[in-house]
């Protein structure tokens, strides 16, 4: 071997620095891409019907604002049961991961399956039975039908944290309440977070239910399309349901992205 070779031989080879996924961002075209095709959905219906002929009952079923009032009683039912689902589903799953409590993480974890699994109509029409016409029994059929995401991942994500990062918080004097608070909850958010996003889109599926125990919504034009079989009506319900689904699934998504805590970002 010439002194040549046994130069470049020893001579070090350069390694390349690790390179690192950059953080995800909120780029504009995740901002924009999902409304402007929702936009565009609710344009070509706006034109469908500019172009469609309406009889009387059609038009009578669209007018004196009774589109504006279904969809604002749809995003009440929506907003009011998420906000119970919450206070509801997190501050359990907290206590059903602590000491004693975990002990019956199964029977309310099987009560919370039983809520999902039961039929949305067949359980809405227990409560209605139960406790009458009206909104409140669409409520908690709501939330009964959509607390088991933010149950579940909120017991999973407090389940799911190292139990090494745990003993080195508790290692420099924090409190029981102090770990929770500034490490548990901020290792799970991305958990709880992603139920809470299932949990609203559930929401907005069956608060189309809620019709049927007086509790309003878009479920009104969609029942008055079929009962009065007109096609126009049951289009405008089926297609304003599908955009506000896809609309808070969207904006849940960016509220996700936006607390998920900065060491955590994918």
């Amino acid at each position: 071997m010439t002194a040549t070779e046994v130069g470049e031989t020893s001579e070090p080879v350069a390694k390349a620095p690790p390179t690192e996924r950059p953080p995800a961002r909120l780029t504009w075209q995740k901002l924009t891409f999902l409304p402007v095709a929702l936009i565009a959905v609710l344009l070509a219906t706006w034109l469908w019907f500019q172009q469609a002929d309406l009889d009387a009952l059609t038009r009578n079923a669209l007018s004196g604002g009774q589109v504006t009032k279904a969809l604002w009683q749809h995003i009440q039912l929506t907003a009011i049961s998420t906000f119970f689902v919450l206070i509801i589903a997190i501050p359990l799953g907290i206590v059903l991961t602590r000491g004693a409590a975990s002990r019956a993480t199964p029977v309310v974890m099987a009560f919370a399956n039983t809520g999902q699994a039961t039929p949305a109509i067949g359980l809405l029409a227990l409560l209605v039975i139960w406790l009458g016409i009206g909104r409140r029994a669409a409520l908690i059929g709501m939330i009964a039908y959509a607390i088991l995401p933010v149950l579940s991942n909120t017991i999973t994500g407090l389940k799911a944290n190292d139990p090494t990062l745990l003993e080195a918080a508790r290692g420099i004097g924090m409190s029981p309440m102090g770990v929770l608070r500034r490490v548990e909850l901020p290792l799970a958010v991305p958990l709880i977070l992603a139920g809470v996003r299932t949990a609203l889109v559930l929401n907005v599926g069956t608060a189309t239910l809620a019709v049927f125990g007086g509790g309003g919504g878009l479920g009104v034009l969609i029942t008055t399309g079929i009962t009065n079989q007109r096609m126009p009506v049951l289009v405008l319900g089926s297609v304003l349901t599908v955009v506000l689904a896809l609309l808070v699934d969207w904006l849940a998504s960016i509220v996700e992205l936006l607390l998920r805590p900065r060491g955590l970002q994918p």
